[in-house]
């Protein structure tokens, strides 16, 4: 499953910022015919479940933001990247954008996987952790994030909104179904 059958002929930068590379590159299929393939260059992120209790009848913590591209604003799991320290531990990256976007510090994170944002377009995946044992602080969002809003919701009510439609983004449901699969529940 690992293997691909595209040739790259060429490849090159089409823009570039801080946070991401735009690359276009030219491929050859199997078959042999050409074609391009664009696709978004990102670091790899985390993403944080915030669990207070069980996952039967605990409460999680989820931040509200404006997601700019759909001009929407969104309910999700905390997290995020380090562009400026790309190297940096993944579990240290986890503990700052907990304590950055919520306020809370976890007395205990434990990694959970690995999965894609959106692979078909970014190879940008994130380290998933669940922090547990948690102190509220204050928070110290960055400026791209003075907008966030912090809720706190039983596990119930989480589902629920994700049944709902509520919430949408995928990495956050995906999150919650690969917690609840490698802890063998639902």
């Amino acid at each position: 499953m690992n293997n691909n059958p595209m040739k790259t002929i060429s490849s090159r930068v089409v823009y570039q910022n801080r946070w991401m590379t735009l690359r276009e590159d030219a491929i050859e299929r199997l078959d042999g015919s050409r074609g391009i393939y664009s696709f978004v260059e990102k670091p790899a992120a985390v993403m944080i479940v915030p669990l207070e209790g069980t996952p039967e009848d605990g409460s999680l913590w989820l931040v509200e933001q404006l997601r700019y591209p759909v001009g929407k604003r969104f309910l999700e799991f905390p997290g995020g990247a380090w562009e400026d320290n790309r190297d940096a531990d993944p579990m240290e990256i986890a503990r700052g954008e907990l304590k950055e976007e919520t306020g809370l510090t976890a007395g205990r994170l434990d990694r959970v996987g690995f999965l894609y944002f959106a692979y078909g377009m970014s190879d940008q995946g994130f380290h998933l952790y669940c922090a547990r044992d948690l102190v509220q602080g204050e928070a110290t969002p960055e400026a791209t994030e003075q907008d966030l809003v912090l809720h706190r919701v039983s596990v119930r009510e989480f589902e629920e909104l994700c049944r709902d439609g509520v919430i949408q983004d995928s990495a956050t449901v995906a999150a919650w179904a690969l917690l609840k699969a490698r802890w063998g529940l639902g």
